[in-house]
């Protein structure tokens, strides 16, 4: 099957800095992408490419086979929503909205139409003829959605369109997105460096590293089958110990000898090995130790977060501290565990990934 979108081998450099190296990427018809990753990534010079702003200076851009990298942004009918929301302050919601149809040369009744129909999609049919200054950030950018949506776009082209907002509204609004895209059922590219943002919205996930795609998948995949360390640290939290392979499943951190998820490694080659703190089992000091990947450990202090606590724990036998989620209940069934308390920690095998690099 044809791929919606195809880039093939996407190169580009700002003077002697390299920006993008070899990107490759296929995005299938009515998927939700996001491109995640730290400052400098390349994500965002990646994106306006996609949109026409910014030229390669290799590769191939496909749509439905067709190479358009040689268009001008007009020309692709892509609907883009920046950051910055670029409303027009002289303009109602109505208006911003209908500005969007203009290259389209939709006439002005057919425009007027189609701005209150995208209002009353994005929920702001009340709020028409409200100047921007009157709406607030999160008014402003379902306003900048409408808009970009209003030409029937074959993509849309999200630039880190929720970071300027509030953690609620941003909360809100990211649902809002999701639902939306999938009703209409349009090929959606994003840029974030939100994690939650991209593991709650995207149907994949595209995790960019120094000009590469570190790792691609879907939300599930990288947080719980991360390939590298980058991928581990960067998604979620991770504990990460430094092991030798002793054979497929056997790794030894410092003198002791744990059992974990199988690998690629060869044996006798030094690897990481990663644990999420969700997954470190917490017993009382002489609870049954049955299990395999269990050692003494010493409570060094707690930060609560109302649903979880995060321990931050000292193993001596590994050589490490751990961080551990304890349940909101842990204090049930006995007294509360207190900084220096002796435990027992578990690591499950079968939480316990082989990282590379």
């Amino acid at each position: 099957m044809t791929s919606f979108l195809s880039l093939r081998g996407i190169g580009k450099s700002f003077g002697a800095t390299r920006v993008l190296d070899g990107i490759d990427l296929d995005i299938e018809p009515g998927e939700f992408v996001c491109l995640l990753g730290p400052s400098g990534c390349g994500k965002t010079t990646l994106l306006r490419i996609v949109c026409g702003i910014e030229r390669a200076d290799q590769g191939r851009l496909l749509l439905n086979d067709q190479d358009i990298a040689g268009l001008p942004p007009a020309a692709r009918g892509f609907g883009v929503v920046f950051q910055s929301y670029a409303l027009f302050p002289n303009l109602t919601a109505a208006q911003n909205i209908a500005y969007g149809l203009h290259p389209t040369g939709a006439l002005a009744r057919e425009m007027a139409k189609r701005s209150r129909e995208m209002l009353d999609l994005v929920g702001l049919a009340a709020h028409a003829d409200k100047y921007p200054v009157q709406l607030s950030g999160g008014q402003q950018q379902r306003v900048a959605l409408a808009r970009a949506l209003a030409p029937n776009p074959r993509l849309l082209l999200l630039d880190e369109p929720l970071s300027a907002l509030d953690a609620q509204v941003r909360t809100s609004l990211r649902s809002e997105i999701r639902a939306l895209q999938r009703r209409l059922g349009i090929v959606t590219i994003m840029v974030t460096h939100d994690q939650e943002e991209a593991l709650s919205m995207a149907d994949r996930v595209v995790l960019m590293n120094d000009g590469r795609i570190e790792q691609a998948g879907t939300p599930d995949e990288l947080y719980r089958r991360p390939r590298t360390r980058f991928v581990a640290g960067f998604v979620g939290r991770m504990n990460m110990l430094p092991a030798t392979v002793l054979a497929d499943g056997k790794v030894r951190v410092r003198d002791s000898e744990l059992r974990c998820a199988p690998g690629e490694m060869r044996v006798g080659a030094q690897a990481t090995i990663g644990i999420r703190p969700e997954h470190v089992v917490v017993k009382r000091f002489g609870d049954d130790r049955a299990g395999t990947n269990s050692f003494a450990a010493r409570l060094l202090d707690t930060e609560f977060f109302g649903n979880r606590t995060a321990a931050r724990l000292a193993c001596e036998p590994l050589g490490i501290e751990i961080e551990a989620d304890l349940p909101a209940d842990h204090h049930a069934g006995g007294a509360p565990l207190v900084p220096s308390s002796m435990v027992h920690i578990q690591l499950p095998q079968h939480a316990l990934s082989v990282l590379a690099r």
